[in-house]
């Protein structure tokens, strides 16, 4: 089997694969679906696969309520992201739905209402169009692409004079 660079890719031992695991775990926080996606890549069966995320998560490597706090305050005070964002792309990654609710409830209410602030004034900065409706109606756009609540997004713009 050949990958995209033309390399034969060889199958994994289970032993070789923990330890490639382990150091994959270590670089940055992963979720249970990414290890076992990387797992599967490297040619490891379903039950083995299962076997070493097990020993993963018992030896610390991997835990799944780390990777979702991480992921959170991550999207949030890196990329600006809000809240549907975020869980959006901690459901991608099959984080449990419990997890998310608490991930997104360890972010600070003031922080977020005053990034979102800090994004929108970025962008009226930048922004071109004068008209009033119009102008408002991008900044609203924006700040749901970048995973806002509407009634967040139209109570600060409505507040400011953006």
């Amino acid at each position: 089997m050949d990958d995209l660079t033309g390399q034969s890719r060889r199958k994994l031992t289970p032993g070789q694969a923990k330890g490639r695991a382990e150091a994959y775990c270590a670089y940055q926080e992963r979720s249970q679906q990414e290890v076992r996606d990387k797992l599967y890549h490297w040619g490891l069966h379903s039950g083995d696969v299962e076997h070493v995320i097990a020993e993963l998560i018992t030896e610390g490597f991997l835990n799944e309520e780390r990777f979702a706090m991480a992921y959170t305050s991550g999207k949030f005070r890196i990329n600006g992201w809000g809240k549907h964002k975020i869980k959006q792309g901690l459901a991608q990654k099959a984080v449990s739905a419990p997890l998310i609710r608490a991930a997104l409830a360890s972010l600070d209410e003031q922080e977020y209402r005053g990034k979102l602030g800090d994004l929108l004034r970025a962008k009226a900065r930048l922004e071109k169009e004068t008209h009033p409706y119009k102008r408002k109606n991008k900044l609203v756009r924006y700040a749901l692409s970048k995973g806002y609540e509407s009634e967040l997004i139209l109570e600060l713009l409505n507040d400011n004079e953006l």
